[in-house]
């Protein structure tokens, strides 16, 4: 019997909380489907959404996209009712965080490869290695993008699949004997190359928008703390609830769009160019994807957000199951 009135008490939340729910699972929606809606205008030539009213036909593909996905968003909650909203947070992090690790293979794969790659060319190593063919094309970096990172950017998704470290801290580590390596080369050999600052701009920049994340996750980013300390754990839910969706959700985006505001936004013009750093052929050719970064960190957090206004909206309804971050925080 305690088992079956828990099931009831289960369902009950979960028919109770079908509102936030439906909330948060539209907002995924409807930022996938931004984001395929960019690859359709910038990749393939499709009208924008903003075109519907100009009589374009090919307008409407974009307004389809974004209802055929809040319809299956919905249709996922009302078919899923004993659900709660701790669950569900809890299957988006587990998401968001395969999306991170993920991530952070890609950057590890790609900033040993084309640092290497860099090397070569700087030294004038790549046709005597591959040929004159092979290293005219691995000199440009429209046929670099493609050939060499794409396929190592699949290959770090797939490795995430077997492995469940999330990087942050080997990561950093490589981060660190990079910049040792570029300290000893400069004073003690007295030999520098551009792709070395290129490859710790690379590693930087993924370790802090990728793992941002996560530390919302954890509580780790810093709050003013003025009030909130004192709060009851609903008033505290009540707080983060409406923080989550006025400021988190909001600034994710506005950022998402901004980056992806038509074929010369500051992440769709320099990821088409394959844009390269100002070092030109002696830096890495994965600048472009330092763009990118920024919107990959904008999904990341969006996704987050929403994992987190479910555990907020929870705990204002002081359902079971509350995740101390408490002792985690302090730390």
């Amino acid at each position: 019997m305690p088992g079956e009135y828990r099931d009831i008490e289960i369902l009950r939340q979960g028919e109770a909380a079908t509102g936030h729910r439906i909330f948060g699972w539209v907002v995924l929606a409807a930022m996938t489907a931004f984001l395929i809606n960019n690859v359709l205008e910038v990749g393939f030539g499709f009208p924008g959404l903003t075109e519907i009213f100009s009589g374009s036909a090919g307008a409407w593909v974009p307004a389809l996209v974004y209802v055929a996905l809040a319809a299956l968003a919905i249709a996922n909650v009302l078919r899923t009712p004993s659900r709660t909203l701790r669950m569900d947070a809890q299957s988006i992090h587990n998401f968001n965080i395969y999306l991170i690790r993920a991530l952070f293979f890609a950057v590890f794969f790609v900033g040993i490869a084309d640092a290497a790659i860099a090397l070569l060319r700087t030294e004038s190593l790549l046709e005597p290695l591959f040929g004159q063919d092979l290293a005219r094309n691995l000199g440009r970096a429209n046929w670099v993008g493609p050939v060499v990172h794409m396929p190592l950017v699949v290959l770090g998704f797939i490795v995430a699949v077997f492995t469940r470290t999330l990087g942050f801290t080997w990561l950093a580590l490589l981060i660190v004997v990079a910049e040792l390596l570029i300290v000893i080369s400069r004073f003690v050999f007295s030999y520098e190359q551009a792709l070395m600052a290129d490859l710790v701009r690379y590693w930087y920049a993924a370790l802090f928008l990728f793992a941002s994340a996560y530390t919302l996750f954890d509580e780790g980013h810093v709050r003013v703390d003025i009030l909130y300390a004192s709060f009851t754990r609903r008033r505290k839910g009540t707080m983060n609830a409406i923080g989550t969706v006025l400021l988190g959700m909001a600034t994710c985006w506005v950022i998402l769009a901004i980056c992806f505001n038509g074929k010369q936004s500051i992440v769709n013009a320099p990821v088409m160019n394959f844009e390269v750093s100002q070092a030109g052929p002696f830096g890495m050719y994965a600048k472009y994807q330092m763009a990118a970064f920024i919107a990959l960190f904008a999904v990341t957090m969006l996704i987050e957000f929403v994992s987190y206004y479910f555990e907020a909206v929870a705990d204002h309804r002081d359902e079971p199951g509350h995740r101390n971050t408490e002792s985690v925080s302090a730390h």
